[in-house]
């Protein structure tokens, strides 16, 4: 399917055009910012058996594996699953209307450098994964210790569980490959997008504890700024 598109922030408010995603396709580069104490912790590569809960607190059982394609209602159930600890850009997965593998099958989809959430939906018929560590099932009541910083490169983090709402900055971002994205939930559709965007230079954004979820990609490391 080609490299991976390019994800664009439109130039009219509240219009967002997202490229298409394809298989086995690198990630962006990343710049700046050294790694330090963050909810990167909660990210970091893990076996193909498993992987760790939020904080490193407990370890997780897989539900399904990160290689396959997996049919909805038999195979796996629907519900909202994490993968974690990704570090090359090589995870890739898809949410299908059916298994014909066209272009117009895809409901959703991504590459994925180290964590991603995804809520694969009753009405869906496939659910494809490529190059991923194992996914875990995510239990909505799970509380966490939120981090107050992150990973730039990080993927997906749950607002309220892996990272507190706030006011946060990234600086050191050298070409437009940083990529934020603030959502109101893990299905990764047009509609889950509350706010995005591609930078150059600092960035600075508020994620509301409202949100759902922040996406973070290619970008220096954000702290917590108020």
């Amino acid at each position: 399917m080609g490299m991976k598109g390019k994800i664009a922030l439109g130039a009219v408010a509240g219009i967002v055009v997202i490229g298409v995603v394809s298989a086995n396709s690198g990630s962006d580069g990343k710049d700046g910012g050294d790694k330090g104490s963050s909810a990167s912790a909660a990210h970091q590569p893990g076996a193909k058996n498993g992987s760790k809960d939020t904080g490193g607190a407990k370890e997780k059982k897989a539900a399904f594996d990160g290689d396959g394609n997996f049919v909805v209602g038999s195979d796996i159930k629907p519900g909202t699953y994490r993968t974690s600890g990704n570090t090359d850009g090589m995870c890739y997965w898809e949410r299908a209307k059916d298994a014909e593998h066209k272009m117009d099958s895809i409901l959703a989809n991504d590459n994925v450098t180290g964590t991603s959430y995804v809520t694969i939906k009753a009405s869906d018929k496939l659910f494809k994964s490529s190059g991923c560590a194992d996914w875990e099932a995510v239990d909505p009541k799970t509380k966490g210790s939120p981090a107050t910083s992150m990973d730039g490169d990080g993927g997906m983090f749950k607002v309220g569980t892996d990272i507190a709402p706030g006011t946060y900055k990234s600086t050191g971002n050298a070409d437009d490959s940083c990529y934020w994205e603030r959502t109101k939930d893990a299905a990764h559709g047009l509609n889950s997008i509350i706010a995005n965007d591609n930078v150059t230079g600092s960035a600075v954004v508020t994620i509301r504890s409202s949100d759902a979820y922040f996406k973070t990609t290619g970008c220096g490391d954000w702290k917590k700024t108020a």
